[in-house]
């Protein structure tokens, strides 16, 4: 249930991505412009989940999961009146952010049902749930050829069905610890690990970099290589079903390897591809390889730094600490969207940003073989 809402939520969160071609050709808009647009909704969905895990170390994810997703449904419909107004839809991404949070929801309620030997595999399979960006960037575009406000109302009425069915199958573990102090202390207290910064920087780069491509990958590819709207949004949606597939791999690599080992190689490959595609080589068939590579990567690492999470972090925490990473994963997202659209619109070329994406992610691959071998369970 928890994969299923998550996946429903992201592809909410996703909406606009997969139209952002339409909404820059009706609304007129620079490159930058539609990146803001596109990056607005992946900037509160991050730093909404700092609450949304303390409130679900305190309340549960019985209570926080179907609400969330109730609530996704209003900002889901409100793009349909937004349409026109890019102001509009600017206040409307604000708002779809929600459906982000539902990440640091998932993880302390799947967490506290696994014993440790098995949370790596099991929170890969609740972060297969990312897979809501592939389902909208391949449904969203064709669903709204039948109608443009389609989209938006199949989206709404599936969340209105989980948010039922969640109330009443979601179910917290019995006699799982709940914090008493404060959400301005929990989170105080996860900010004091040092870990939580560590694990945060390496999750910014492999979600950061899922959501970065998930986001402008359809744009990059339609810019670049020439491709229609559908097409550059097929492509963008098997880049990110290679991710989901990868993520619980990652996560049962770390359950029989150190986690820190399996990010270290993950990083290394997203390094090396990323200074191949920089290069801007043709699509087919070196640039669909390198980004398949890439996405095998990052959907790796994001499953490795979790199982990190669950090693490291006190259980009364993992909310707290969940949210953080998560939030940092999701501003990893953020930024990389609007580079791409200013260096473009500057010097007419990505090759850059490329770069600099492989400049991260080998600063992460030496951080995590070099630090994060040793880090030691933490205590409260």
């Amino acid at each position: 249930m928890a994969t299923i809402g998550f996946g429903l939520t992201f592809w909410a969160w996703n909406l606009i991505s997969p139209l952002s071609g339409d909404f820059k050709d009706n609304l007129g808009l620079s490159s930058f412009q539609q990146s803001l647009l596109v990056a607005i909704p992946v900037l509160v969905g991050s730093l909404g989940r700092i609450p949304a895990g303390a409130l679900t170390d305190r309340y549960g994810a019985k209570l926080m999961f179907p609400l969330v997703t109730a609530l996704t449904i209003i900002p889901v419909l409100l793009v349909i009146p937004a349409r026109g107004s890019y102001g509009a839809m600017l206040v409307v991404g604000f708002l779809l952010g929600l459906g982000g949070t539902t990440f640091a929801i998932g993880v302390p309620l799947v967490n506290s049902w696994f014993p440790p030997a098995h949370r790596g595999f099991a929170l890969g399979v609740f972060g297969m749930g990312m897979g809501g960006v592939a389902l909208s960037g391949y449904f969203t575009p064709r669903i709204a050829k039948q109608g443009e406000t389609l989209p938006f109302i199949v989206v709404a009425i599936a969340l209105a069905a989980f948010a039922v069915l969640g109330a009443f199958l979601i179910t917290d573990r019995p006699g799982r610890p709940v914090p008493t102090t404060s959400l301005g202390t929990r989170l105080g207290q996860a900010g004091r690990l040092r870990v939580t910064w560590e694990l945060s920087a390496l999750y910014a780069i492999g979600f950061g970099g899922i959501v970065a491509f998930g986001v402008y990958l359809p744009t990059y590819l339609k810019t670049w290589y020439g491709l229609s709207a559908t097409e550059a949004g097929t492509k963008a949606a098997g880049f990110a079903l290679v991710t989901v597939v990868f993520r619980p791999i990652g996560g049962w690599l770390s359950d029989h390897i150190h986690p820190a080992i399996v990010t270290c190689v993950a990083l290394g490959v997203v390094a090396l591809f990323a200074i191949v595609q920089s290069f801007d080589p043709a699509l087919y068939p070196v640039g669909t390889l390198c980004f398949l590579l890439m996405a095998a990567g990052l959907g790796t690492t994001s499953g490795s730094v979790f199982a990190l999470v669950s090693r490291v972090t006190p259980q009364p925490q993992v909310g707290s600490v969940t949210g953080i990473v998560g939030a940092m994963g999701g501003l990893g997202g953020f930024v990389p969207p609007l580079v791409m659209g200013a260096i473009y619109s500057a010097k007419d070329s990505y090759s850059i940003g490329f770069m600099l994406l492989s400049d991260l992610a080998l600063a992460g691959c030496v951080y995590a073989y070099g630090r994060m071998r040793n880090v030691q369970a933490t205590q409260p």
